[in-house]
């Protein structure tokens, strides 16, 4: 199993219990709980249903850790819930690109897979095909602000760096973070 399971479980369970942590926007829908790992079976159902193969770190995440729950912005969506995407093509130059809905059976470009409720337009994406496989991109799917990819290699990095962002206490708008600063300013001096 890979060694970064266990440090994520442990990071996970401690992040409600850190007075000084960041807060996630809409974390108060998952309260840093996941639901129980699917089983083997139930992911290789719905690749075969989709005529795909999840990346492996996103695998291992499903079936050794948790289906849905904490995660940046709203929740870690259930498998079922996940809709698939193509990157629209280039259009005017510095123009930011959006995503269209994509059947995975016939798809009309690379593969992505909505995996976080980010509310509104706004898509939180893991490449399932192409030179983006494994990664996560942050996007808006009508193309309001471009798609940002993220440094981490892969699903695991990703998560495990936005709960070590929580737990250090750090801003970060691109994940939705407020610090304990921020929100210390929001309140005001009387507050």
């Amino acid at each position: 199993m890979d060694p970064r399971i266990a440090r994520i479980r442990r990071k996970l369970a401690e992040a409600p219990y850190l007075p000084d942590r960041s807060h996630s926007f809409g974390e108060e829908h998952h309260q840093f709980r996941l639901a129980p790992p699917l089983t083997e079976q139930r992911v290789a159902q719905f690749e075969a249903d989709n005529g795909i193969d999840l990346p492996p770190a996103f695998r291992d995440f499903l079936t050794a850790i948790g289906s849905t729950g904490a995660a940046p912005f709203y929740r870690l969506l259930p498998l079922e819930r996940c809709t698939f995407y193509t990157m629209n093509p280039m259009g005017e130059p510095d123009a930011p690109r959006g995503f269209t809905e994509a059947d995975p059976l016939r798809p009309n470009g690379d593969l992505f897979l909505d995996i976080i409720e980010a509310g509104c337009c706004d898509v939180v994406l893991l490449g399932i095909t192409g030179p983006l496989t494994g990664r996560v991109l942050t996007g808006n799917s009508d193309g309001f602000w471009g798609p940002n990819v993220s440094s981490a290699t892969d699903f695991l990095a990703w998560y495990e760096r936005w709960l070590d962002q929580m737990a250090a206490g750090k801003d970060n708008r691109a994940l939705e973070l407020t610090s304990p600063g921020v929100r210390a300013q929001r309140r005001g001096p009387n507050s």
